[in-house]
C-alpha cells in the first residue's frame, strides 16, 4: 500500500517516463516504479525519490552526474532540455539564425547519443550544427569553436569523473567556458523550456547542419606540433590515454613533432567508457598510472606522460635516485612556465588560487604580468593577453591564442620538448626543478582530499572551520584567514577558506567543484641555502606533514 506523498512521486515518475524518448531509461524507469507500488522496497523508493528531488543543477561546470533515468540525472530529456535551453540563451542574446555551434564528444557511455542530440535541438532552433566526427578530446572542441567562428561550443564529456557519470560542458564564441552570468542564464532559459514534444529536433540529415570531416582533427593535430619549436628529439616517451580519446592525438601530434612513437599501454591504449584497468580515470589518483611506470621499467623510458579520459590534463612520471614518481600538478605548471620565460614568451602568466604561489614570483623575475584567479580554467582561458596558465590539477594552457582552455595534448608535447632539451644537456627533469628551487625558494606543495559519500560532510566540516578558525597551522600562528565567500576586488565569490601562516605556509580549503570531495591545498616556502636543495625538501616535508596533521584536525576530516 502506498502513501500520498509515494503516489505523487510515482505520477511524476510516469509523466517522465512517458515523455522520455531513450527506450533503455523508459525500462529502467518501469522497472523502479514497479518494486515501489508494491510497497516493499524501501530501497527503491528511495531511489526513485533522490531521482526526482530536482533536477540535475546546470552551472558554471555545465551539467555532470550519474547516467540514469530521472531529472535528478544524466539523460537525453535531460541533455535535450539543456540544448534547447542554451540555443533560446544564444538567441536571446543576439546570435543570428544559421550562425554554427559545434558539439564535440567523448567516448562515455551515451556521449554520442547526448552530441547527436544537441545537434538535433540546435538545428531545429535555426542554429547550425556542426557535429565532430568521432569522440576526440575535449581541447579539439575549444579550438574549433574559434577556428569555425561558431557562437558556441558543447562537449558532451565527464572528464575523469567515474564510469557511471557524464556531462555536458558548454563554452561561448570566445572558445572559453562559460562564467556567470551566462551559467544563470542558461540555466534560466533551460527551466523556461516546455514539454519535450514541443523542442523541434529534426534529423541533422534534413537540416543545414553535418557531421565535419577530418580536416578540423588535422588543423588542431596541426596547430598542436607547432608548439614544440626545433630541438634534441631524442627521448623514449611511455603514454597512457587511460582508456579514453587521447590515442588517437597525442602519437600523431608527437610524431608530427619530430618524436619517436611513444609506447604505449596495451591495455589503456583504446577508449573504453568502463575504463577496467582502472578504479577512477584520473591520472592524479593512486594506482592509475602504475602500469604506465611498469612499462617505463621495462623499457627504459626518460619520461612517462599520461592524459585523462578527454584528455584536457596530462600528467607525467619521472625516473628518480629512489624509483619513478609522479609530479605534480605544481611541478609540471613550473617547467613549462620556466621554458616559457625563458625563451621570451610574453604576456600574462596565471594560475588559480589554490595552486602554488611560485608562478608569481617566476613571473615577476622576468618582468611579466601575473594573475590569480579561483579554480577552473573558465577563469584562467579568458584572461585578456594571456600567454600561460595552469591549475595543480594538471591543467595547462600552454597556446591560448588557438586553444583557451586546458589542453593536456599541447602541455605532453611541450613537456617533451623540455625533457629531450634536458636529455642532451646530460640533465633531467628533476635537476631542472631543483634549479628553479635554487632560484625562487623550494615550494612545496601538497594536497589532503577527503572523498565522502554524503556531501552534508562537507558542509559540516567547512562550518566548523568557520566557527572555530585554527590559531596556529603547522606549528606556526595564523595571520590572515580569509573567507572567499565573500568575495573581493579580485576574486568574485566562492566556498572556500585561506589561510597564511607566519612563517609563510599557505592553506586553502575548498569543496571540489566536480567530484564528492573536500580538497585542502597545502604550500611551503623553504629557502635553499648555498645550493642545498635535499635538506631544503627534507625541511618543506616536515612542515607539510605538521600543516596536514593541523588542518585536519580543524576540519575534523
Amino acid at each position: 500500500m502506498t502513501t500520498p506523498d509515494t503516489d505523487l512521486l510515482i505520477a511524476r515518475a510516469l509523466a517522465w517516463r512517458d515523455e522520455d524518448p531513450d527506450e533503455d531509461t523508459r525500462v529502467e524507469l518501469s522497472g523502479i516504479i514497479s518494486a515501489v507500488e508494491d510497497g516493499l522496497d524501501e530501497e527503491a523508493r528511495a531511489d526513485l525519490a533522490d531521482r526526482f528531488r530536482g533536477t540535475l543543477e546546470f552551472g558554471t561546470a555545465g551539467l555532470r552526474g550519474a547516467l540514469g533515468a530521472g531529472p535528478n540525472r544524466m539523460n537525453r530529456v535531460v541533455v535535450i532540455r539543456a540544448a534547447a535551453g542554451l540555443a533560446a540563451y544564444l538567441l536571446a542574446e543576439g546570435t543570428t539564425p544559421g550562425t554554427p555551434v559545434v558539439i564535440g564528444y567523448d567516448a562515455r557511455h551515451n556521449s554520442d547519443v547526448f552530441a547527436r542530440d544537441t545537434a538535433e535541438v540546435m538545428a531545429g532552433a535555426g542554429l547550425v550544427p556542426l557535429l565532430l566526427p568521432r569522440p576526440l578530446p575535449t581541447p579539439l572542441l575549444a579550438f574549433a569553436i574559434r577556428e569555425l567562428g561558431c557562437a558556441a561550443g558543447v562537449m558532451v564529456t565527464a572528464s575523469h569523473n567515474p564510469p557511471q557519470d557524464n556531462g555536458y560542458k558548454v563554452y561561448l564564441g570566445d572558445g572559453s567556458q562559460i562564467v556567470p552570468p551566462a551559467d544563470s542564464g542558461i540555466a534560466a532559459a533551460i527551466a523556461a523550456v516546455g514539454s519535450l514534444a514541443s523542442v523541434p529536433r529534426p534529423t541533422l540529415e534534413t537540416t543545414s547542419g553535418r557531421v565535419l570531416d577530418d580536416s578540423i582533427v588535422d588543423a588542431y593535430l596541426d596547430t598542436v606540433a607547432g608548439v614544440a619549436a626545433d630541438g634534441p628529439r631524442d627521448l623514449a616517451i611511455v603514454y597512457t590515454p587511460l582508456h579514453g580519446v587521447g590515442g588517437g592525438v597525442l602519437p600523431l601530434v608527437l610524431e608530427t613533432a619530430g618524436f619517436a612513437a611513444p609506447a604505449v599501454v596495451t591495455e589503456q591504449e583504446l577508449p573504453d567508457p568502463d575504463f577496467p584497468t582502472v578504479a577512477f580515470p584520473n591520472p592524479e589518483e593512486p594506482g592509475a598510472i602504475d602500469r604506465a611506470i611498469a612499462l617505463a621499467e621495462k623499457v627504459h623510458a626518460d619520461l612517462v606522460v599520461a592524459n585523462d579520459p578527454d584528455a584536457d590534463r596530462c600528467a607525467a612520471a619521472v625516473p628518480g635516485p629512489e624509483g619513478w614518481r609522479m609530479l605534480r600538478g605544481d611541478e609540471v605548471g613550473a617547467l613549462l612556465a620556466d621554458h616559457l620565460l625563458r625563451t621570451g614568451r610574453t604576456g600574462v602568466y596565471a594560475t588559480s588560487i589554490v595552486s602554488s604561489s611560485l608562478l608569481g614570483t617566476m613571473a615577476a623575475a622576468h618582468g611579466q604580468r601575473y594573475a590569480e584567479t579561483l579554480t577552473g580554467f573558465k577563469w584562467i582561458g579568458r584572461l585578456h593577453e594571456l600567454v600561460f596558465g595552469y591549475e595543480e590539477a594538471l591543467g595547462y594552457c600552454v597556446d591560448p591564442a588557438n586553444v583557451a582552455d586546458k589542453d593536456g595534448v599541447s602541455a605532453a608535447l611541450l613537456l617533451c620538448e623540455i625533457a629531450a632539451q634536458a636529455k642532451a644537456d646530460g640533465r633531467s627533469l628533476l635537476d631542472l626543478l631543483d634549479d628553479i628551487a635554487v632560484t625562487y625558494g623550494l615550494h612545496a606543495t601538497d594536497q589532503l582530499s577527503v572523498r565522502v559519500t554524503d556531501l552534508a560532510e562537507i558542509g559540516a566540516a567547512m562550518g566548523r572551520l568557520r566557527d572555530t578558525p585554527p590559531a596556529t597551522l603547522g606549528g606556526s600562528p595564523v595571520t590572515a584567514a580569509d573567507d572567499l565567500s565573500a568575495g573581493s576586488p579580485d576574486l568574485p565569490p566562492t566556498d572556500g577558506l585561506r589561510y597564511r601562516t607566519a612563517d609563510g605556509s599557505r592553506v586553502v580549503v575548498r569543496p571540489s567543484g566536480t567530484e564528492p570531495k573536500l580538497k585542502c591545498y597545502l604550500e611551503v616556502v623553504v629557502p635553499v641555502a648555498e645550493g642545498d636543495v635535499a635538506t631544503a625538501r627534507a625541511e618543506a616535508a616536515t612542515r607539510l606533514t605538521a600543516l596536514r596533521a593541523d588542518i585536519a584536525a580543524a576540519a575534523g576530516i
